[in-house]
């Protein structure tokens, strides 16, 4: 099972720049989306069903034109779920999982802290982000939660750690919520894998940060350990150019 993440930073935009050849070229079986910043009845869904995609869920958020959620799907889930059942959460459009017959893949947009109040609301967020995730994974073990966190992990998925030690996405707080979120009992897929340096997710359009891979590694997949050995891959896809994100791959045994 190949299992895409892309925060798409609005799919109508991705989608003019060749998104949906791309999709049929990577042929992921599912493909999560963040930020696609639309309705499904702005979205060519026939184009995407010809691209091999006949299963679609969109979660967008109240206000239009901002956040929102989708996945993708070669096979038909067993269920889906919209949102969490917490307001605060969902009225953006952030949480989406389509539950299939071995996992469980969420498509997850957690908030940026661009200021204050938005710093506060992060917080609020994955706290009870991760309140909802420990009662989740009683009754669904194997959960596999793909997006963008906005935030690195560690110095290593940062292009400049001093700088940006006082920057949202990359605060001593964040970073440890995000340690203390994986050590409940989540593998950072990629990293199982690649412990290089210098391997990005994101860019800002500013200066040429994206050609002199000045970047940001906050997409990620992470994976229950109850699905550690069935792991075979995972690669972030920085060729992929609808963004200014990249995706991020991984792949399990089915």
């Amino acid at each position: 099972m190949k299992i895409i993440s892309y925060n798409v930073n609005g799919i109508r935009a991705a989608i003019s720049k060749g998104f949906i050849d791309w999709l049929q070229h990577a042929n992921p079986d599912v493909i999560c989306l963040q930020e696609i910043k639309a309705t499904e009845d702005q979205i060519p869904v026939g184009d995407i069903t010809k691209a091999g995609y006949p299963y679609q869920y969109y979660y967008p958020a109240t206000k239009k034109g901002y956040s929102g959620v989708a996945i993708l799907s070669k096979t038909k889930p067993n269920n889906v779920v919209y949102g969490t059942g917490i307001e605060h959460m969902d009225f953006e459009g952030r949480n989406l999982r389509a539950d299939f017959d071995n996992c469980s893949v969420m498509s997850l947009y957690l908030p940026s802290g661009t200021n204050i109040q938005r710093l506060d609301h992060k917080f609020m967020f994955m706290d009870d982000f991760q309140t909802y995730t420990n009662e989740l994974r009683k009754i669904i073990p194997n959960l596999i939660i793909c997006g963008d966190y906005n935030i690195c992990h560690e110095a290593i998925d940062i292009h400049d750690p001093v700088r940006n030690k006082t920057v949202s996405g990359f605060l001593p707080a964040e970073r440890a919520w995000l340690d203390g979120f994986m050590k409940t009992g989540f593998i950072d897929s990629f990293r199982h894998f690649n412990k290089e340096p210098h391997n990005y997710s994101w860019w800002s359009y500013r200066a040429g940060a994206r050609g002199n891979n000045k970047g940001w590694r906050i997409d990620y997949n992470l994976v229950s350990d109850t699905l550690q050995h069935k792991l075979k891959r995972a690669v972030i896809l920085p060729d992929a150019v609808h963004s200014d994100h990249c995706p991020v791959l991984v792949e399990i045994e089915d």
